[in-house]
């Protein structure tokens, strides 16, 4: 008997335990499995967060290195994909008078009369396949054709990339420096806006600074034209094939001038925030070396100070820039002038000055117009003030406005200058630019003129 009710007992006992016990499984059932769902939370927030760090990544090297000034985001749309591989690309066409005659010899420059002439036709790939990224553009313009953009890159988190070949040199406040117009502003024409060389460039996003650090091996090169050095984008250091004898005589003689070696870059840039209407403030700094061809090394130096302020629509841009080049005596004139080309011509340019540059632009959107996306008015002005008092500055004024419709995004520009070579007809024969004539240079006739430009561009 003792040993029945033992036994019931002890089955009872057993029972009230599992009882007893499972709400504490239950419990510890329940914290495994929010454990898992925590993991996996985890997990999805870091795959998240690593797209989206890709997602803007992509979205900065896009801005830096292929739109152009306030580009239409309908324009990123157009194009196709090939696997990691976008291809794309642009047609301009160009309406151009001025009231000057049109001037042999040189780049467009317009005419009394107007006339409409091809700007460009290019091609562009992008790639970003994982980490690997990379960018190519190569233009054809009427009798030239160049690289302007050629490199690959990796991307070594959401702040960070490298990119190693013919890339953008990381100076002024953005790509294009304070401009918003075809032209640009005068930081261009002497090297220091929208220049590309051939070299590595590191960028790297910091909480609120933005740094970017470079190496240049050389310029971009000379690709295919007539000249002897300038089938080229951006305006470097090049050799011409003339030169000025002490007497005043111009002769043919084998290639003299400069080439670009050894650049170092450094930017910094640091957001505000909201704060001073979401202002973005930097330095830019900039030395290489000149490797005389027929006249003694030199080297070169810059160094700006830039902002960009933003007031809703509105924007505002300013920068200043000092910048020197030691080049001796380089047969062109002394150390006072150095020869600069671009676009398949090569013109003296001052080797010490400042430029002030500054512009002014406000974004209408048009949601009610079919045919318009927005229209971009603005306002601009820059010089280089040159410390020889021999020479005359070269100021640009310019009143446009950039209009944006799916891929068709056209400027419409009215500019005044008496010292852009884009601009005027200040004489093409080389006693007058080894005298200094040259409008980047002396300046010397110091006349204003003005050229109204349409360019209308098609990307696709």
């Amino acid at each position: 008997m003792i040993s029945m009710l033992w036994g019931k007992f002890r089955t009872a006992t057993q029972w009230v335990a599992v009882v007893c016990l499972l709400p504490v499984a239950g419990a510890h059932a329940q914290q495994s499995s929010v454990t898992e769902l925590q993991a996996q939370v985890d997990s999805l927030t870091r795959q998240l967060e690593q797209a989206q760090a890709r997602l803007k990544n992509a979205q900065a090297m896009a801005e830096a290195a292929q739109a152009e000034p306030g580009s239409s985001p309908a324009q990123d749309e157009q194009g196709f994909a090939i696997g990691p591989l976008s291809i794309g690309g642009a047609l301009r066409v160009n309406y151009v008078y001025g009231d000057y005659a049109k001037s042999g010899g040189g780049p467009q420059r317009g005419s009394g009369g107007g006339n409409v002439e091809l700007d460009t036709f290019r091609v562009n790939l992008s790639l970003q396949h994982d980490q690997v990224i990379g960018e190519l553009e190569y233009r054809w313009y009427n009798g030239y054709n160049f690289l302007h953009t050629g490199w690959l890159g990796y991307a070594f988190d959401e702040s960070s990339h490298v990119e190693v070949g013919v890339t953008r040199v990381p100076f002024g406040p953005g790509p294009y420096g304070v401009s918003q117009s075809w032209f640009f502003d005068q930081h261009y024409y002497v090297g220091l806006a929208d220049d590309m060389d051939l070299g590595v460039k590191y960028h790297q996003q910091r909480g609120q600074w933005q740094w970017d650090v470079a190496y240049f091996l050389s310029s971009e090169g000379d690709w295919n034209g007539a000249s002897q050095d300038s089938a080229r984008y951006s305006y470097d250091a090049v050799r011409w094939q003339s030169a000025i004898e002490p007497n005043g005589d111009v002769i043919d003689a084998p290639a003299n001038g400069y080439s670009e070696r050894n650049q170092f870059n450094i930017r910094a840039i640091y957001d505000f925030g909201e704060a001073f209407g979401a202002a973005q403030a930097g330095f830019s700094l900039q030395w290489g070396e000149l490797e005389g061809k027929r006249a003694d090394d030199g080297h070169h130096w810059a160094a700006s100070a830039h902002m960009r302020n933003t007031f809703g629509n509105a924007t505002l841009a300013t920068q200043l820039t000092r910048y020197e080049i030691s080049a001796g005596d380089n047969r062109f004139g002394g150390d006072d002038l150095i020869a600069l080309g671009a676009y398949d011509f090569a013109w003296p340019v001052a080797t010490r000055a400042w430029i002030p540059a500054v512009s002014f632009s406000y974004r209408v959107d048009a949601p009610s117009l079919p045919w318009l996306d927005y229209v971009l008015p603005y306002i601009e002005y820059s010089s280089i003030v040159k410390d020889d008092d021999a020479f005359s500055d070269s100021e640009l004024l310019m009143l446009g406005a950039a209009w944006a419709s799916g891929g068709w995004y056209i400027y419409s520009d009215l500019a005044y200058s008496n010292g852009n070579l884009f601009i005027g007809n200040k004489g093409d024969d080389y006693s007058n630019i080894y005298s200094g004539v040259g409008d980047f240079g002396a300046n010397g006739n110091d006349a204003w003129n003005y050229r109204f430009n349409i360019n209308f561009g098609y990307y696709y």
